[in-house]
């Protein structure tokens, strides 16, 4: 079991780390690097999508963190 959640914290770690990469900032980010819109203001599906599971992602990786504090 331990060695299960460690995995999954370290994905979800992982996962989070690119997905926070992936949004743009106040100029341009990587997101519009990879096609996302570089306009101010505009708020588009694929970021939308994109903040859903940066949330979901992390989470999932605080729920694990507390699994870990438990398990160990």
């Amino acid at each position: 079991m331990l060695y299960v959640l460690v995995a999954l914290e370290t994905i979800l770690g992982l996962a989070v780390l690119l997905l926070v990469f992936l949004h743009s900032g106040k100029g341009t980010g990587l997101a519009a690097t990879f096609g996302g819109s570089s306009t101010f203001g505009s708020s588009s599906v694929v970021q939308k999508n994109l903040d859903r599971l940066t949330v979901g992602c992390s989470v999932a990786f605080f729920i694990v963190a507390i699994a870990l504090a438990y398990v160990v």
